[in-house]
């Protein structure tokens, strides 16, 4: 198998381990930036997807995401400043007794290869090795039917 195709399968198995954990309400995802959460959408994510830079300060992002039970993954860009960004959430968000997930993260920048370096452009990337491999992304990725309103959290607050 080719390089490209195997960073292709690498990718579809890992992102659909991720959507299948991330559309639960449980589950938050922190992005950077809106590009990031658009990119997102189109890949399939209909759970909470809450941005890092929406105005509002780590510390009150951090508060925000502190509720019992909750997961947060944390998908920040491949840079050394999504790194960094990184890193200072999960900090914070530990020592607050959150659920953090920065292994998807990590795993996500081994299946690609260096390939993508911004959330945001992951679905361009998608969509062009989904055509390479012979057929459109929809064809291999589940979407789901009915995805929720995507700037609407579950408290009805817009994130």
């Amino acid at each position: 198998m080719e390089r490209a195709a195997e960073v292709w399968q690498g990718f579809l198995k890992l992102w659909e381990e991720f959507l299948s954990g991330t559309n639960e309400d449980s589950t938050v995802v922190v992005v950077e930036g809106e590009r990031d959460r658009r990119s997102l959408r189109l890949l399939g994510v209909s759970g909470r997807v809450v941005l890092l830079h929406s105005g509002r300060g780590m510390s009150q992002l951090t508060r925000a995401l502190s509720r019992p039970g909750q997961r947060v993954v944390i998908l920040t860009d491949w840079d050394r400043e999504g790194g960094h960004l990184a890193h200072r959430l999960a900090e914070l968000l530990l020592a607050e007794g959150v659920h953090v997930d920065t292994e998807f993260r990590r795993k996500l920048a081994r299946a690609l290869h260096g390939e993508v370096a911004h959330v945001e452009g992951l679905a361009g990337w998608a969509h062009r090795s989904a055509e390479r491999a012979g057929a459109p992304l929809d064809h291999w990725l589940r979407v789901p039917a009915e995805p929720r309103d995507p700037n609407v959290g579950r408290s009805g607050i817009t994130e």
